[in-house]
Parts: C-alpha cells; sequence; structure tokens
C-alpha cells in the first residue's frame, strides 16, 4: 500500500507541532528533539550520554505529555534487581491467588537514568522489552502496549561503578545523542523562568498514543527505492570491512536504519526516501553499534571515523524526486 501526499503533509504538519511542543520544555534542541520523535515514530528506543543536568527527565516528561501518555523513570544503580523493572508475582491473600503486579517499564516512555551502573543481570531485563515490546514473568507473556519507548542514559565522564552495556543492547537502541548544554540564549531563557521547575507540566497534548500507534503503522509505507535499500546494505558492509572495527553494522543496524529514515523523510514531506536521509541519519543510528578493534581504538580510530569512511567510499544513487 502506497501513502499518499495528502497523509505525508499532514504528518509533516504534525510532526512539526509535536516537535514544537517539546521544545517548549526542552530550550534550544531542536534537533535532539526530532532525531528522539524520529526513534519514537520508528519504534525503535534512545541512548543519551550526557552530564547530569542536561534535562533528560524534562525530555522524557515532556514527550510523555505531549502525546498524552504515561511515563516512569527508573534510577538505574548497583543492587536493582530485575524485578525491580519489570515487576514480579506476589500472593493476593483475599483472593488466595497469584498476580502479577506490573513494574515501572509499564509505561509509554521509560526513562532509564544511568543505565550502565546497573548489574549485567538488571541490564538484562531490558532486552526482551525492547526487542519484542513484552516481558515475560514465571513463563507469562505481558506486553506493555504501544507506543513504547525506551530513553536510556550515561554519564560519559564518571565510569566508576558502571558496567558497559553489552553489544546485544546496544544494538537495540535505534539512535544514540546527546542534548548537551544549552547555547547562551536558552540558556537565559531557562534562566528567565527558574521559578518554573517542571516545564513540562504546563503543556497540553497534542496527539493521543493510539494515533502515535497509527502514525507508526502508517509510515511502514514510505517508499524505499531499491537502489537506496542497496546503498544502505553497502555502507554497512563497507564499516564491517574496515579494520579499525570488530564488529560493523548489523543486519539489525541497516534494518534500524531504514525505519527511521522513513520517518525522517516523511518529517520533510516526502514519501519515499532519498540517500541524503541515509546520510543524515548514519551517525546517530550506526556510530554505537560498532565494536572498535582495541590496538585501532589505542591508536586513535573512532566509529566516527568510521561511518565517515564509509561514506566517502560508497557512492550514494541519484536522488529522485518520486517514487518510481
Amino acid at each position: 500500500m502506497t501513502i499518499t501526499q495528502e497523509q505525508i503533509t499532514w504528518f509533516a504538519d504534525t510532526f512539526q507541532k509535536l516537535s514544537d511542543n517539546v521544545g517548549l520544555a526542552v530550550l534550544g534542541k531542536p534537533g535532539v528533539v526530532r532525531l528522539v520523535l524520529t526513534a519514537f515514530l520508528a519504534e525503535g528506543h534512545v541512548l543519551l550520554e550526557d552530564a547530569p543536568g542536561t534535562g533528560k527527565t524534562q525530555l522524557a516528561k515532556a514527550l510523555a505529555a505531549t502525546v498524552q501518555g504515561s511515563n516512569s523513570r527508573i534510577q538505574f544503580t548497583p543492587d536493582l534487581l530485575p524485578s525491580d523493572v519489570t515487576g514480579t508475582v506476589i500472593y493476593a491473600q483475599k483472593t488466595g491467588e497469584f498476580q502479577f503486579r506490573q513494574g515501572p517499564i509499564f509505561a509509554s516512555i521509560v526513562l532509564a537514568d544511568e543505565i550502565n551502573r546497573a548489574s549485567p543481570k538488571t541490564q538484562s531485563a531490558l532486552l526482551e522489552v525492547m526487542e519484542e515490546g513484552r516481558v515475560t514473568v514465571e513463563g507469562v507473556p505481558h506486553s506493555v502496549g504501544r507506543p513504547f519507548l525506551v530513553i536510556a542514559t550515561q554519564n560519559p565522564i564518571e565510569q566508576a561503578g558502571t558496567y558497559k552495556l553489552p553489544e546485544a543492547q546496544l544494538d537495540r537502541f535505534l539512535i544514540k545523542t546527546s542534548i548537551g548544554y544549552p547555547d547562551l540564549a536558552a540558556a537565559e531563557m531557562i534562566l528567565s523562568g527558574a521559578a518554573v521547575k517542571d516545564r513540562s507540566a504546563s503543556l497540553s497534548p497534542i496527539v493521543t498514543t493510539q494515533l502515535i500507534a497509527e502514525i507508526s503503522q502508517l509510515l511502514t509505507d514510505v517508499h524505499v527505492d531499491p537502489a537506496v535499500l542497496r546503498y544502505t546494505a553497502q555502507l554497512a558492509e563497507e564499516t564491517r570491512r574496515d579494520p579499525s572495527t570488530r564488529l560493523g553494522v548489523s543486519v539489525r543496524g541497516s534494518l534500524a536504519m531504514i525505519r527511521a529514515a522513513k520517518v525522517w523523510a516523511a518529517s520533510e514531506g516526502r514519501g519515499y526516501v532519498v540517500p541524503d536521509d541515509i546520510k543524515a541519519l548514519a551517525g546517530p543510528v550506526w556510530e554505537h553499534r560498532l565494536v572498535m578493534d582495541p590496538e585501532a581504538e589505542f591508536a586513535g580510530a573512532t566509529p566516527e571515523a568510521v561511518v565517515g569512511r564509509a561514506l566517502a567510499a560508497i557512492a550514494a544513487p541519484q536522488s529522485r524526486s518520486s517514487a518510481a
């Protein structure tokens, strides 16, 4: 089924309204907001690598308020247990039966704060829910519903008492980005409203979570030309051939790129993906998935350089002005 231009125009307008609304709480960061919205609508997840105090909680709460959804915050610590995240089965004396009590992962938007401070066992509790949208407790699956977004954070500076995220978990994040500190103009605006502790509390919803789920399904019909698919596959293969990497972009990473590119293209008012969409998203979608060779990394090799070399080595196909 082909998406119509009328639907694309409506979506691009709605996307801008969503971005502007979140931007009322997260000042001066339209690029970051756009990336997070892209991940959300592509049914992916976001990893934010940021220092404390940059507005990560505000971002999650603002997005939840904008889509009329629920939100929760999980503070990851070394003593956090998997059941503290997913929930547990308890015995109800009144009914004489065992009942499942949901954990904080059951929300539309979940902020997993300082995810790398929890043990690998607790981190692994997110693997199933991030991939399949459900948790299994005592052999019984429980769906978290749609839409569902995990925004995980980690501090890039302080590494004491942390556990490195395994490759399998990094591969489940559609996008990795950073909010960063605001520029001078945005900082002045934040300080002028210092009396307002929670800017997201005053936001009005733009759409419902049900509509978000319907939009996500609609965007799967955005056209991707075979030449663009081939270009994406060639770029991924080039990262795997790079001598600086031990593991390049996986098949899951290539699929993630196409999902994100469809949303990105539609947000710009197009019903088709062009090579520039792939180029724009290559860093946020792919860099965190690369596993660098230790010796090459010690010599100064970076994921950014690997992706940059791949983009330079593979010629982009001719852009098409319409879906053929």
